[in-house]
C-alpha cells in the first residue's frame, strides 16, 4: 500500500467529458448524462484499497442522504492486468453486495482519472449544476491508521453548502490513500 496524497485539481475546472462502461449494466455512461440540473459527485474508487473500504458504510449513507439531489459516480482506473480484484466483475460484485445503484465506471485507458489529476483512491470532486468543480479532496479525516470514524464531513459539508446554496471554503483538505495502479 502505497500512501499517496491527491493533487487537487483547480477548482473552477470544469468536468471532464468521458464515456466509460458501467459496471452494473454493462451500458456505456456518457458525460453527457450528468447535464441534467443537478450537482455531481466523482468518486475514483478500487475495491481493494483499506482507504477506499474504510468508507464502505459512509459511501451507503451518502448515497441514501443524497441520491436524489445529485448524481453520484464512481470510477475504478486501476490496472487490472496487476490488481485483477479491481476488475469489472470484481467491481460489479461489490456494488450489489453493498446495495450501491449508482454508476460504477471502469476507466480501463485511465484517461479520466488523468483528466481528473487523479492520485489516489478515494479521491473525491464535487461540481455544480453548471458543471464546475466546487470541491474536490478528502471525504473526512478518517484513515485505518487513525481511530477516527468515518462521517464523511468534509465532503458532507460541501455538499449541504452547494445544496443550499451557500459558498463552499476554498480551505479543502487533500485526499489521502492509495495510489492509483497506473498501467506501465
Amino acid at each position: 500500500m502505497a500512501l499517496k496524497y491527491s493533487s487537487m485539481l483547480d477548482l473552477g475546472t470544469t468536468i471532464p467529458e468521458f464515456e466509460l462502461v458501467n459496471v452494473l449494466d454493462d451500458a456505456l455512461f456518457a458525460s453527457a448524462s450528468l447535464k441534467n440540473s443537478k450537482p455531481s459527485l466523482l468518486m475514483v474508487i478500487c475495491n481493494h484499497c483499506p482507504y477506499v473500504i474504510q468508507y464502505h458504510e459512509e459511501l451507503q449513507r451518502l448515497a441514501h442522504d443524497f441520491k436524489k439531489s445529485i448524481n453520484m459516480v464512481a470510477i475504478s482506473a486501476n490496472d487490472v492486468d496487476h490488481y485483477p480484484q479491481d476488475g469489472p466483475e470484481p467491481m460489479k460484485a461489490l456494488f450489489n453486495n453493498l446495495g450501491l445503484g449508482f454508476p460504477y465506471l471502469y476507466d480501463q485507458t485511465q484517461a479520466l482519472a488523468k483528466a481528473l489529476k487523479a492520485e489516489c483512491t478515494p479521491e473525491f470532486y464535487l461540481y455544480d449544476t453548471n458543471g464546475v468543480l466546487v470541491y474536490r479532496g478528502r471525504l473526512d479525516d478518517a484513515s485505518p491508521g487513525n481511530v477516527i470514524k468515518p462521517t464523511g464531513k468534509d465532503l458532507r459539508g460541501a455538499l449541504n453548502s452547494l445544496l443550499s446554496g451557500k459558498s463552499i471554503t476554498e480551505h479543502q483538505y487533500p485526499s489521502m490513500g492509495c495510489s492509483i495502479k497506473w498501467r506501465e
